[in-house]
């Protein structure tokens, strides 16, 4: 008996989703370094306040009353969302009064961000096309800007010609999630999902090209860290966890 289309677009989402799941768990290596120091030295925030606003936009785009037929989708952000919601309130609960300061401002904006997101898609327009429309385009946008993410650490590989900052499992996988949702917005073609994830294969070819290129390499050391000390403190499972909410 041959699957329906639709059939094998659910077989896909499914995988999909456990793909996602375990890369969105990539930055717990940060959070245990986190643990042990008792403190978030240079690690930055940004990332993990960037996926929770992006998670939510997903979760709100895969909502029936907005893009109906969306539920892996939907599923699999709504983890997202919970998973950074933890690193967000781990990474606060670790940072000095300054830093915390910065955290509440930063939520604050996304909150206020949301907030005029979904006051404008559910009353001004009335139909779920509209509205699709619109969460669509801004949810493109975000993915869009934290694809530029990967760059920083792309053109780092070339400058040190060292894969030392970008493994190849954290690569392979983000590139197979980004095939796998591609396809997925292929299938029942959704143009907004299609976007990003094309963007996401993209961007991981690129970056096995570079690893391939580069990862004999790997072991030479010419990074000066005291005119870079942040590149240490946002590993590229950080960056990755930036640009993975992109179904």
């Amino acid at each position: 008996m041959v699957m329906s289309r639709e059939a094998i677009r659910n077989i896909i989402g499914i995988i999909g989703n456990v793909i996602s799941f375990f890369l969105f768990l990539s930055p717990l290596p940060t959070f245990l370094n986190i643990w042990k120091a008792r403190s978030v030295e240079e690690f930055r925030p940004d990332p993990y306040l960037a996926t929770l606003l992006n998670c939510v936009m997903w979760v709100f785009y895969a909502l029936p009353m907005v893009h109906p037929g969306s539920t892996l989708v939907g599923t699999i952000n709504g983890i997202g969302l919970f998973i950074e919601l933890i690193y967000v309130f781990f990474y606060f609960f670790f940072s000095d009064q300054k830093k915390r300061k910065k955290i509440l401002v930063m939520f604050g904006v996304g909150c206020i961000f949301v907030g005029i997101i979904v006051a404008v898609t559910m009353y001004a327009f009335e139909t779920t096309k509209g509205r699709s429309m619109l969460v669509g385009i801004v949810c493109v946008v975000l993915n869009a800007i934290m694809y530029a993410s990967p760059l920083t650490v792309m053109k780092q590989v070339i400058r040190t010609k060292s894969v030392k900052y970008m493994p190849f499992w954290v690569s392979f996988v983000s590139s197979i999630n980004a095939v796998i949702w591609l396809a997925y917005a292929l299938l029942k073609f959704d143009l907004y999902v299609t976007i990003p994830n094309g963007l996401g294969t993209l961007f991981g070819v690129m970056q096995l090209i570079l690893y391939f290129t580069y990862y004999k390499s790997a072991g030479v050391e010419v990074l000066d860290l005291d005119e870079n000390p942040t590149i240490i403190k946002m590993t590229y499972g950080d960056v990755i966890a930036m640009a993975m909410s992109n179904k």
